[in-house]
């Protein structure tokens, strides 16, 4: 009877810190992909040219605009900010937010990015149904750029930030009350 307990016992203990790292992954990713982006936008911002013939020939015009350089920098922090705000779900320093700011944040930007990429490819399925007319710009590389790779990285940038939030609302408590690796770590 004895082995018999030491044995639940050690399932236990590896169930319980297995479980929160499984219900967390999606944080983490979503802000690798957030951190990325930001990485790119500071690149940009910073008079970088990679990668900008995957971008609109208006916006490469505008490239040298010095409002316009100010809004990428901008745009740079906001997504180093979303990062921030999905690392908070699974982080001891979030622990410091109300934890319903950390969900609407997190399900608001996730719920934004899906809708933007769902539009932008909905719109370019109805051209290409000839249900709505395709400007000339639709035929150029920068629009083949967008349906091939911005709209499918949005689209993963709001399921990663949907699936952080949605997970994001178990925590480990509430998985294993009185036994979360939150609060393991402080214990440590």
């Amino acid at each position: 009877m004895m082995q018999r307990i030491f044995k639940m016992e050690d399932t236990q203990k590896a169930t319980m810190y297995s479980k929160p790292l499984f219900h967390f992954w999606a944080s983490y990713i979503a802000a690798v992909w957030a951190f990325l982006f930001a990485a790119m936008s500071f690149y940009w911002a910073a008079g970088g040219t990679a990668g900008v013939a995957t971008l609109s020939p208006d916006i490469v015009a505008m490239g040298s605009n010095p409002w316009f350089i100010a809004v990428v920098w901008g745009t740079a922090v906001m997504k180093v900010a979303a990062g921030v705000f999905v690392l908070a779900l699974v982080q001891r320093w979030g622990k410091h937010f109300p934890r319903w700011i950390l969900l609407t944040t997190n399900w608001s930007m996730g719920g934004f990015m899906v809708l933007y990429a769902g539009a932008n490819f909905a719109v370019r399925g109805l051209m290409a149904l000839g249900i709505l007319d395709t400007p000339a710009s639709m035929y150029s590389a920068a629009a083949w750029w967008h349906l091939i790779l911005w709209d499918p990285w949005w689209l993963l940038g709001g399921v990663l930030f949907c699936a952080a939030a949605w997970m994001g609302q178990l925590r480990p408590e509430d998985i294993h009350p009185g036994n979360s690796r939150l609060e393991m770590d402080d214990e440590s």
